[in-house]
């Protein structure tokens, strides 16, 4: 389930790509999969990044211009020289740092100048319903530490030097999903309803039907779960 557009990030052959806070590698996978760069996924969970390896092995031998790394580090401490990267990715990972401005300004060091930022971040309103309905959503080991306003987040990332280029959302099927969940979060791995709604949204993602295809997009505007926002740095 990918956030970022990659049409949008306009990939050249040879391009240094980093994905800050890449998880389980769900985007620098799929970059390495689809375009001729060197793809880095940089975060400070061990297990993640195992499982991130274990997903691209499989799929090694599908592109051998591709090269892909993965790198256990603190995101405010990016181990890597000033203007190494030509596209960074931080896709829902603002959220859950104290010092998030540190990653901004690690980011605007390690980005080549005219390279293209692609962030990402709960929507703020989707957001603040999950956080009433459910104090254990966000509360949680490594949960949500705030809820970000998107003008204001674009604003600060403009005051670093970057130029704003476009703005869409993600993911708005999730949104009454999480709610769901929030206001069932004592029984949530028992209630059916929530069981079949995750059975959609799986289906969505390995079929990608039509119907559901169709559905996010027109509902995105108004239901996205995810706010985007890409940037290219002066």
């Amino acid at each position: 389930m990918l956030t970022i557009n990659y049409k949008l990030l306009s990939f050249n052959d040879g391009d240094k790509l980093l994905d800050i806070g890449c998880g389980e590698g769900r985007h620098v996978i799929h970059a390495c999969l689809e375009h001729n760069i060197l793809g880095v996924g940089v975060d400070l969970s061990l297990r993640d990044l195992t499982t991130a390896s274990e997903r691209f092995a499989p799929f090694a031998r599908y592109n051998s211009n591709s090269q892909f790394n993965l790198q256990q580090t603190d995101a405010t401490k990016l181990p890597f020289a000033d203007n190494s990267f030509d596209k960074i990715i931080c896709s829902e990972v603002l959220e859950h740092i104290e010092n998030y401005t540190g990653v901004l300004q690690e980011i605007k060091r390690v980005l080549k100048p005219n390279g293209i930022l692609a962030i990402s971040v709960p929507r703020a309103w989707p957001e603040k319903i999950s956080w009433k309905l459910s104090a254990a959503y966000h509360q949680v080991e490594g949960g949500h530490i705030r809820i970000f306003n998107a003008q204001a987040l674009r604003d600060e990332i403009k005051g670093l030097g970057f130029e704003f280029t476009h703005r869409y959302w993600a993911h708005a099927l999730h949104s009454p999903f999480w709610w769901l969940k929030c206001l069932c979060w004592e029984r949530q791995d028992n209630f059916w309803l929530i069981k079949l709604y995750h059975r959609l949204l799986v289906w969505d993602l390995m079929q990608k039907p039509w119907i559901t295809q169709a559905l996010e997009k027109l509902l995105n505007p108004v239901l996205g779960k995810s706010v985007v926002m890409h940037f290219r740095k002066n």
